[in-house]
């Protein structure tokens, strides 16, 4: 183990090699004295503790703290690497996760419960509608119940009277037609309350609501999401209707979004479905990984790419649509090789390094790396197939290591 000497030790060591440097290479006496106290002070500091302790590159963690920390551990194992072509791609909307919000009846915003960046809930209650045309909606499926109910009672004295042979068959035809269109004007305007939005459940409560509530139109989120926009304030008139509907909310789920990537025309025949994709930021900064779900059949007439749309899990937010970013996708043949995900793979002390698990926690060890394709980085020694590596989160543990090392007086 190396000795680590204490200043006046050091200072003594170097006088000895001054004192000995004479013209003549003579030791004289006060060299001798002064290299035997030197002596001593080497011996002597070989017994002290070092002035500083050593730095053993481990990042200490619990398994509970290391997982709140999102580090995950893998272990090694080989899998096709290939060529890689670097394309740009652009983050959009998923299709099926935006709502645009618009009222089912015309009336008068009353109150607004959900305001842009707002995250809502599915069902949730975005903004209260005073409609009279919901109102007369209500009276007219009331009205009709009533018919119906009324006719329904007449039929069936009608068709008793008849089993008792008291009144005529055509009575009963009568009484069953009068129902029967009374039925019909009832279910017509039921479907059209469940096209301004009354639910079945409902229309139970409309006969016995207090005054004023049966205009009470409530516009509810479809989607859970964010509020992206919102266009319309207290009091405005909106209007319903397939030509003039407003659209009052923008709802945007974005925990699942797209990325579209340009493919050069040159280039369509080389990618393939199922491809691995590393998606990357402006500065080179891995993003995540995924793959090429489908490519689009159509060629832009303007900027004559076609497009190959990657789907990624985008729980935290961190990717918006409208963001540029760069996509590398493998082509070309491919081998089977030792390889890791490419931010696995972190420069510890100016040298490649993954991280390890050790006991109490995490230290990196120097690789040699080689080729990288589609999110991955060949691993060509420092680490053995199978052996358990920190595939994810190596980041946080390099930072974590460099503040320590700063802390404790040394540079990573």
């Amino acid at each position: 183990m190396r000795q680590t000497l204490t200043p006046k030790a050091a200072i003594a060591a170097l006088a000895i090699l001054l004192a000995a440097c004479g013209a003549n290479g003579t030791r004289t006496d006060a060299t001798a004295e002064t290299d035997q106290h030197a002596h001593d002070e080497i011996e002597e500091g070989h017994d002290q503790e070092p002035a500083a302790e050593e730095h053993d590159d481990i990042v200490r963690l619990t398994a509970q703290a290391a997982d709140e920390a999102g580090i995950a551990v893998e272990n090694a194992s080989t899998g096709a690497m290939g060529q890689t072509l670097s394309l740009p791609a652009e983050i959009r909307f998923d299709g099926d996760r935006v709502a645009k919000v618009s009222p089912k009846v015309s009336g008068i915003i009353a109150r607004l419960y959900a305001n842009e960046g707002d995250v809502v809930e599915r069902g949730d209650t975005l903004a209260l509608i005073t409609s009279r045309e919901l109102a007369s909606l209500k009276a007219t499926w009331l009205n009709a119940e009533t018919s119906r109910s009324l006719s329904a009672k007449a039929l069936a004295r009608e068709e008793q009277l008849w089993a008792d042979k008291i009144t005529s068959e055509a009575d009963v035809q009568t009484a069953r037609a009068v129902y029967d269109a009374a039925k019909a004007a009832s279910d017509a305007a039921e479907n059209e309350l469940h096209a301004a939005g009354v639910s079945h459940a409902a229309l139970a409560g409309i006969a016995g609501a207090d005054d004023g509530d049966n205009s009470n139109a409530y516009l509810t989120a479809p989607i859970a999401g964010m509020v992206v926009q919102r266009t319309v304030t207290l009091g405005e008139t909106v209007s319903a209707g397939d030509a003039g509907a407003d659209t009052l909310f923008t709802i945007l789920d974005d925990s699942v979004v797209w990325a579209d990537i340009a493919v050069y025309k040159q280039d369509i025949a080389r990618i393939r479905v199922g491809a691995q994709v590393a998606l990357k930021a402006d500065d080179g900064t891995a993003i995540t990984q995924a793959v090429v779900a489908f490519i689009l059949p159509v060629i832009d007439e303007g900027s004559r790419t076609a497009t190959a749309r990657v789907i990624v899990d985008n729980p935290e937010g961190h990717l918006r649509p409208g963001q540029f970013i760069t996509a590398e996708i493998g082509v070309g043949s491919q081998s089977d090789v030792l390889r890791v995900p490419q931010d696995a793979v972190q420069t510890v002390e100016e040298q490649p390094s993954v991280f390890v698990p050790v006991e109490g926690g995490f230290a990196p060890r120097p690789v040699t790396t080689g080729a990288s394709s589609g999110g991955f980085v060949e691993i060509r020694s420092g680490l053995s197939e199978d052996e358990p590596f920190v595939s994810s989160g190596a980041f946080t543990l390099k930072a974590q290591l460099e503040k320590d090392a700063f802390g404790d007086g040394h540079a990573h």
